[in-house]
């Protein structure tokens, strides 16, 4: 089998959101954003068998005339990033289109083809705004009706001790219900925002630990590995953090000197993970005892990066839940699930059925939106 021709898929129409968003990470001085688009590689074979990967910018020539099954030559080639050059192509969107393409040529969903541990995995709603408390309570209730049982929630208000408060209503109103998780983004960018000490981060944490918080996302930048290290050691909550690591070699530092309890890795953020990835990075982190919770993207292209995560965290066995961004009216299958007839969502136990499809699991429905098709090559 060989690929023989690589098209783009995107949205001809912006796919609206219902009001102007700018998440927290973004607070206080980043613009808003009013849509979401998606981009898709199609990828064809001599066999009739296609898949879909995310568009992520990477070149798809690197997919020209390559059997799909030597995906890990691909991966160690272009997403590796043990030497230079074996990284930062962008092709984790290619690698999982890829893993569509052999899922399908097995008549299997690539976790059973890698060997699965579970067929459902527990997910925590993530919301992405800065809110007053009240909005705040009545958010995380309606997420408690519709069957969530870990919520995030998310800092970056000038005042730290302000965003302390917040955490500190939301778990007096709904008590040890549901797991609570706070992410601060101190691992983002801002000319404008006042970013944490490692003393106000230390301070923080504490207060946090006394409010029964599962974990604290970055609460330092990621490369702060000592600062981090303190903080985890001094707190029984969990510090995670990990979504804008590189490559799975990167993590190595945070491994060796406990800077993190929990990896967040992304699927596509940097480009350099996938699917493959994914399932290194966990294995390396259950030999030091951490947890590996991986970060996805709240998009356009979110449904078939969920897909593809699912599939992997299904195979391995330190993988308590996974992130689903999720906060109406913005977060919402009709903005991020356009593709699918019927949306990816939890079960009463809070916790989503691993797609079960071949491939990665998701049929794609090109019909539910109107798309523009170029041709990348063609053999």
């Amino acid at each position: 089998m060989k690929i023989t021709r690589v098209e783009f898929l995107a949205n001809k129409e912006p796919i609206h959101l219902a009001e102007p968003w700018r998440p927290a990470w973004k607070e206080p001085d980043g613009g808003y954003t009013t849509s979401f688009n998606l981009s898709l590689y199609k990828v064809y074979t001599d066999q009739g068998i296609i898949g879909y990967g995310p568009n992520l910018g990477g070149d798809p020539e690197l997919l020209r005339g390559l059997n799909p099954f030597h995906i890990g030559q691909f991966w160690h080639n272009y997403m590796g990033g043990r030497r230079a050059g074996n990284s930062g192509k962008r092709a984790a969107g290619l690698e999982i289109a890829l893993w569509d393409i052999i899922g399908k040529a097995a008549q299997q969903p690539v976790s059973q083809l890698l060997g699965a541990s579970r067929q459902k995995i527990p997910v925590y709603a993530a919301t992405s705004r800065l809110l007053e408390i009240s909005q705040h309570i009545e958010q995380v209730k309606s997420l408690i009706d519709l069957g969530f049982k870990a919520i995030k929630l998310r800092l970056h208000r000038p005042d730290p001790w302000s965003d302390v408060e917040v955490v500190e209503a939301v778990r007096n109103e709904v008590g040890d219900t549901i797991e609570l998780l706070v992410d601060a983004n101190q691992n983002n960018s801002s000319e404008v925002y006042k970013f944490w000490s490692r003393r106000t981060a230390q301070q923080v944490a504490r207060e946090l630990d006394l409010l029964n918080v599962y974990f604290l996302e970055e609460p330092l930048p990621r490369n702060d590995v000592e600062g981090l290290a303190e903080i985890s050691a001094s707190v029984d909550m969990f510090i995670a953090g990990g979504e804008h690591v590189p490559t799975v070699d990167d993590f190595k530092s945070h491994l060796l000197t406990g800077s993190y309890d929990i990896l967040q890795p992304d699927i596509t953020l940097a480009g350099n993970f996938g699917i493959i990835g994914l399932r290194n990075v966990s294995n390396v982190a259950d030999f030091f005892g951490k947890l590996v919770i991986p970060h996805v993207t709240g998009n356009g292209n979110f449904f078939i990066m969920l897909a593809a995560t699912l599939q992997a965290m299904a195979t391995v066995d330190n993988c308590p839940m996974v992130e689903f961004p999720y906060d109406p009216p913005i977060l919402i299958p009709e903005t991020m699930q356009t593709l699918l007839a019927e949306p990816i969502w939890i079960d009463t136990d809070g916790a989503i059925e691993v797609p079960s499809q071949p491939g990665i699991g998701i049929e794609i429905d090109e019909g539910q939106l109107a798309l523009e098709v170029s041709l990348a090559w063609e053999i």
